[in-house]
This record gives structure tokens, sequence and C-alpha cells, in this order.
């Protein structure tokens, strides 16, 4: 826990003076948009906050390298992460080339065929070095076959490369998500690791969460609201790249058949955990594929009926939006995990988390619905100030229901 955490603190110091220096060049030479129809924010914001986020992982990964080659140190089992050198190129290739397509885009604004053409390529990148789903818990089945392995593998991390990306709509919203929900993968996977190899708690899956934590952590103080910088489609197809990695390489180290039934939920935790703690992407990106091609668009048209969007039309102010949204990724994330800990670790049955979990979201759901109950009550309040409108001379209702004219009430004049 000792290097993870050194890790982390490495790549959130490189990534906040990286960021602080993309932030300065980027002022000083105009690398920012023009302000478009669907944004939120009111003045041009640098985008390349993912370039720093990029150099920061680079020199995380670098570390953990350097770490392996100490020798026989306390830290020396970090090495078995190493011994396959190309899978960790494949990774860091693959978010180099991300990297690349997002910057283009922010800067050039691609096409979606280029971007999702890119987004492919890094995606094969990744599974083409064995980083890929190759068995369900489910009793340990194997995925069929290397090519359905590698298929399903790659339209993973492309679906969750996009459902990250197309949350990036408020300052602070990706980067809080993502720290939330990496925090929590990484606690389980760490967990994980423990259970199924306790003399060796260093993995893939917990290297990457806790590198991408750092950068998440040192970018998030330019990211919040009012944001300095962006860390655009580069940074967010590159979190969404890292995330769908991490929980690919923890997938199938546990094998329902040998828990019990109290611990059942557990193992299906390497499937459930990395889709719960993305559930406001991954709800996000379905909702608006559907709302495009219903509406004869393309799926990855740009639009502002996203979430944080819809949460702003209800009255909620900018930030009170991303604190919400990090509300429902919290309760999710916390509550899934508490399920796997609860009957592992302290013998208490699952139905507590879930219990736990359902208390949250009533919560989240009031907080959500607030707006809508307090512009109600404002409403019936400026109803019932209305000054009551003047009632019709007597008979002037009886005398329209005839047709007639009205009788002006006798004043004894002739």
């Amino acid at each position: 826990m000792t290097l993870f955490l050194a890790l982390a603190l490495l790549t959130a110091v490189v990534t906040f003076a990286g960021s602080l220096l993309v932030w300065k060049l980027s002022l000083k030479y105009r690398l920012y948009p023009k302000i478009r129809e669907r944004d939120v924010h009111t003045r041009p914001t640098p985008r390349l906050g993912g370039v720093a986020m990029f150099v920061g992982i680079l020199v995380g990964f670098g570390a953990a390298a350097f770490v392996s080659e100490l020798g026989p140190t306390r830290f020396s089992n970090v090495a078995i992460i190493f011994e396959n050198p190309a899978q960790i190129l494949s990774i860091l290739g693959a978010a180099l080339l991300i990297v690349l397509i997002g910057v283009a885009d922010d800067i050039w604004d691609l096409d979606w065929m280029t971007k999702l053409a890119g987004q492919f390529i890094a995606a094969g990148l990744v599974a083409w070095q064995g980083v890929s789903i190759v068995s369900l818990p489910i009793g340990g089945i194997a995925v069929g076959s290397s090519w359905m392995s590698a298929t399903i593998t790659v339209f993973t991390i492309v679906l969750v490369m996009n459902a990250v990306n197309f949350i990036d709509g408020l300052d602070g919203l990706v980067a809080g998500v993502a720290l939330i929900a990496n925090g929590v993968f990484f606690i389980y996977s760490y967990l994980l690791v423990q259970q199924t190899s306790p003399f060796n708690y260093f993995n893939l899956a917990s290297l990457i969460a806790v590198v991408l934590i750092g950068a998440l952590a040192g970018f998030l103080p330019l990211n919040w609201h009012p944001a300095k910088l962006f860390m655009g489609d580069a940074g967010a197809l590159l979190v969404g790249l890292l995330m769908a990695t991490s929980a690919i390489a923890v997938t199938g180290q546990i094998n329902p058949g040998a828990v019990g039934f109290d611990q059942l939920f557990a193992a299906f935790m390497p499937i459930i955990l990395p889709f719960a703690v993305l559930v406001i992407p991954l709800l996000d990106f379905g909702l608006a594929v559907v709302r495009r091609l219903n509406a004869g668009k393309s799926p990855f048209s740009a639009d502002r009926k996203h979430l944080h969007h819809r949460l702003l039309d209800m009255g909620h102010s900018h930030l009170h939006a991303v604190l919400i949204l990090y509300g429902w990724t919290a309760v999710i994330a916390v509550g899934c995990l508490l399920t796997y800990v609860f009957p592992v670790y302290f013998g208490i049955d699952a139905f507590w988390a879930f219990a736990l979990m359902g208390v949250g979201f009533l919560v989240c759901t009031a907080v959500t619905l607030a707006p809508l109950g307090r512009r109600r009550r404002l409403a019936a309040a400026a109803a019932d100030t209305q000054p009551i409108a003047e009632q019709p001379a007597p008979g002037a209702a009886d005398a329209a229901t005839r047709g007639e004219p009205a009788h002006e009430p006798s004043t004894g004049a002739r």
C-alpha cells in the first residue's frame, strides 16, 4: 500500500505542475476554441489538460518500473507487473494514441468517424497484447475463442471511453466522478488480490487505478468551478481507456464455485463493480444514443440534453449539479463495494449493504428533485398573492348567456 500511495502522490504532483504549465502556454498562444452553443462556460477556456494528465501517468508508470528494478527489496514483487513489458507498452501506446486524437479534436474539431476509428485502434492495441476478457467469474467460464475475447474487450473499452467523454460538460464533473469511481475500484482490486494472492498485493489493475487517481487528483484543482483548464477529449478518452483497462485486467480473479452462497454476490463483483462505478456515464451515453437515433441524427452528434444539462435546467446551480452526480456515483460505487466487504471481511449479510445503498438512493433522489418542489411552492405562493379579479356586474353573466347586452345599474336618471 505504501508504494501505491507514493505512486499516486508522485503522479498527482507531476500532473498538477503540468496542468499549470499547459494552462499558461495555452493562454499565451491562444490554444483554446471558441465557445459553442451547447457549452455551459461563458469564457474561452483551454482544453489541453489531458496532455498534463498523460505526462503524469507516464511518470507514474516509469516510477513503478524503476522500483521493479531495485532488486531484493520489500517492493521487488512489483516486478511481476513488468514481466510482460509489451503489455505495459501497449497500454501506454494506446493512451498516447488517444491523447493525440483528443488533442487534434480539441484544436481542429475532427469528425466523429475519425475519432471512433482511432478509439478502435487504441482498444485493439490493448487487447492485442493480452489485456483482454479471457474468462468471466461464472464458474470460470472461458469467453469462447481468442477472437471473441478480443472483440468483447475492444467494444467494452470503446463503450467506456465514449461514456466517460459524454459526461464531460461541467467543471470538475469527469475528474470528480472518475476519482470517486477509481478510488472505490482501487480498494476493491487491492482487497481482492489479498484474497487471491496474499503474498503479493501488486497487480496491474491496482497500478492503473492508483496512477489514474493521482492524475485526476492533480488535475482537479485547475478544473474546479470556475475552471481554468479543461481535460478535453484527450483527457476524457484517456480516463475512459484506463478505467476500462483496469476493470478488464481484474476480471476473472474470483471463481463463484470457491465461495459460499452468502458470498456469491461478491464473486460477481469483477463484472458488476466496473459498470456500477460507471453507471452515470453509461446511463447518459445510452440515453443520448437513443435520443439522437430517434431524432434521425448520428449517435455521436452533440446536443445540450445530457444529464448534467437537465440538472441545470431543473434549477440546480453549476456546483450543485456536479455534487449531485458525485453523490450518485459514490452511493452506487461504495454500496457495491460494501456488498463484497461486509460478508468477506465482517461476516455481515450483504442485505445490509443493499439497505444502506437504498437509503443513499432516497437521499440523492430527494436532493435531485428538490428544485421541482421548490418551484411548485413558489408558483403556489405567487398564485395566492395575485389580486382578485374584478367581479362582473349583477346580471351580466346571465345576460351574456342569453346573448343580451348587460343592463347598467339604475342611477335614477332618465
